[in-house]
């Protein structure tokens, strides 16, 4: 019998869409706000070199190979005033509350369990909370607080010790083949692909139980389980 329904976050309850110009602009914000005077462009080049193909490395650590010596404080003023420049690319499942509210009716357990970078867990729990979704999750787990990424096993097996719930009586939702499906797959979860933001076709040998075109497909897919 089911008896949880988690979430990724970011390609399945939200998404960001990518914006290069945002990408300029978030720096040009973020090195004012701490008043470094590292000319925008070096940043930015710099930044594409050395950030974007370390994604997961802490994100604080990376700041620092590239602006020095940066206190605690700078970097979350950094990174908030990032944050803020790429807030109009962000946007909420328009159902998500629907949904959560919907499966919570069920007495289902719900969660969220996600990956955070760049942004960390302060952050995207804020998101998280301004989107009026921190209330119908009975827990969040992002990478940051277990010190694993997705899809390692650690970061689900969190979640479900939070809820005191057998993976085999889980289901994960997520949009990525490779992260979400395959990582939830492998600890004993039911997997739905959700493809309502974007559709993974990543050649990982991982396939999802179940697909899910609209919100509402996972609750067909709930009923099926129940």
């Amino acid at each position: 019998m089911l008896e949880a329904v988690l979430f990724d976050w970011n390609g399945t309850l939200s998404e960001v869409e990518w914006d290069h110009h945002l990408v300029a602009e978030g720096h040009r914000a973020a090195l004012a706000a701490i008043g470094s005077d590292v000319p925008l462009e070096d940043f930015t080049r710099r930044y594409r070199d050395v950030v974007l193909p370390r994604a997961g490395e802490p994100y604080a650590k990376l700041l620092r190979e590239l602006l020095g010596d940066l206190t605690d404080e700078q970097v979350d003023v950094f990174i908030d005033a990032e944050h803020e420049v790429w807030r109009p690319a962000h946007q909420v499942l328009s159902s998500a509350q629907a949904l959560l509210e919907s499966l919570r009716s069920r007495g289902l357990h719900t969660g969220l369990v996600a990956d955070s970078w760049p942004d960390p867990a302060r952050v995207l729990r804020g998101d998280v909370e301004a989107a009026g979704l921190a209330d119908l999750l009975d827990t969040i787990v992002f990478s940051e607080d277990v010190g694993v990424r997705k899809p390692e096993p650690a970061i689900f097996l969190k979640a479900l010790a939070d809820l005191d719930v057998e993976p085999s009586r889980a289901l994960y939702v997520g949009d990525r083949l490779d992260k979400d499906v395959q990582g939830a797959a492998r600890v004993g979860m039911a997997t739905v692909q959700a493809m309502w933001f974007r559709a993974d076709e990543s050649s990982v040998r991982a396939r999802p139980d179940f697909q899910a075109f609209t919100p509402m497909d996972v609750l067909n897919v709930v009923r099926r389980l129940a």
